[in-house]
């Protein structure tokens, strides 16, 4: 453990400006709610999307409070539906008149050792974070090659587990494994329509849902493996988020970046 104290808030730069970003499963507490203010901050014109309308309501009128209604909207989207997946697309370009930036947010986690886990929730796990992922990946590049010389950005969120074995984790592990094959894919396939891909690797983000989702126990025995000794805020994996969706990150595609201080 480590006296260090927890980061100063880094504010904006402008460094999205001019930008319209759709990030998914952004109506919480956690990475995907913070990625959207922190673009918000950067300058960008935000379209964030739920599977739960009503808390999607309630953030998106937060956000618009704050930072202008001109610059947020939102469109409930479950990624496990297609013609969701499409409807929140044609949003974008509606709304705002453009995209540029897509952050695959979206994941559904879970702990079940594999020697009991039912054939139900493999499946979920993988359709929402992995299937999820390749729905929302296939749409934007389809609008970026429907609109050339706009070229554009998707960020993915993966993780660490993605890379390490963690007990009771094998379907959210094999879902984020498969994030980070999706993006070095998608990357090389992008590529020849000025599109880039990237992904973020977070190894423990903590925020209400995430308490409420996982034992005290096992967040302590993830928290000591940091070497920081305590966990990530969730705006400090926006930040890198931010930085590959700008222009500072231009020659990075196909690379899953990690957000860990993790140390075993």
């Amino acid at each position: 453990m480590t006296d260090v104290e927890g980061p100063a808030y880094v504010p904006g730069h402008g460094l999205l400006s001019g930008r319209t970003a759709v990030v998914t499963a952004a109506a919480g507490t956690g990475i995907g709610g913070a990625t959207a203010r922190r673009f918000l901050e950067e300058g960008a014109r935000v379209l964030i999307s739920d599977a739960h309308p009503g808390r999607l309501k309630e953030h998106a009128a937060r956000l618009a409070r704050e930072f202008g209604p001109g610059r947020v909207s939102a469109t409930p989207c479950d990624v496990t539906d297609e013609e969701q997946v499409r409807a929140l697309f044609a949003a974008a370009e509606d709304i705002h008149g453009r995209l540029d930036v897509l952050v695959n947010n979206a994941g559904l986690g879970g702990t079940s050792d594999l020697v009991d886990m039912s054939d139900e929730q493999w499946s979920r796990v993988l359709d929402v974070t992995l299937n999820g992922t390749f729905r929302c990946t296939r749409a934007a590049l389809r609008h970026f090659r429907d609109h050339p010389g706009r070229g554009g950005v998707i960020v993915n969120n993966a993780s660490v587990t993605g890379w390490r074995a963690q007990a009771g984790q094998a379907h959210y592990a094999a879902a984020k494994a498969g994030v980070m094959a999706l993006t070095r894919c998608a990357a090389v396939e992008g590529a020849r329509f000025g599109v880039r891909v990237n992904a973020v690797s977070p190894s423990l983000a903590m925020h209400p849902h995430l308490a409420r989702a996982a034992s005290p126990e096992l967040l302590e025995q993830l928290t000591v493996r940091e070497a920081f000794g305590r966990s990530a805020e969730p705006w400090e994996v926006a930040n890198v988020i931010v930085f590959l969706a700008s222009g500072y990150s231009s020659y990075m595609t196909g690379e899953v970046v990690s957000v860990s201080s993790q140390h075993a």
